[in-house]
């Protein structure tokens, strides 16, 4: 487990765009079964969050269309969290960092640690632009 001290700026870096943290299961049960489209990050300390996913979601949102409600977990910290979103989104593999969009609370699109990797912020956005655009 991360010392929630250090990872904290990685956490405000996420906040700072509106995103609501989840640190309790109930608050994700909450959270994911909200009426409209949620976006749930799990934010992460590896090299791809920071060079790629908390840069490319904050392009995205920079969108017309955006999801109704965004909030985010961190892997490493807010472990009880992160065991209940993966429940919600069971049919994927657990990676971090991870993008989940859902809508009415049915998980619509995925983003996995290898679906991010490598890609510049630019291009997650791109892509987290167009699941906006389709399911918002």
């Amino acid at each position: 487990m991360y010392d929630p001290v250090l990872v904290q700026p990685l956490r405000d870096e996420v906040t700072q765009l509106g995103a609501k943290e989840l640190s309790t299961p109930e608050a994700v049960d909450s959270a994911l079964n909200q009426d409209g489209t949620t976006l749930v990050f799990v934010n992460s300390v590896c090299g791809c969050a920071a060079g790629g996913a908390r840069p490319g979601l904050a392009l995205s949102l920079m969108n017309g269309k955006k999801p109704d409600h965004l909030v985010t977990v961190f892997a490493g910290v807010d472990q009880d969290a992160v065991e209940r979103l993966r429940e919600h989104i069971q049919v994927h593999e657990v990676s971090s960092p991870q993008l989940a969009l859902l809508k009415d609370g049915e998980v619509t699109k995925v983003w996995r640690r290898d679906d991010l990797l490598g890609l510049d912020p630019s291009s997650i956005a791109h892509d987290l632009a167009k699941a906006y655009e389709k399911y918002c």
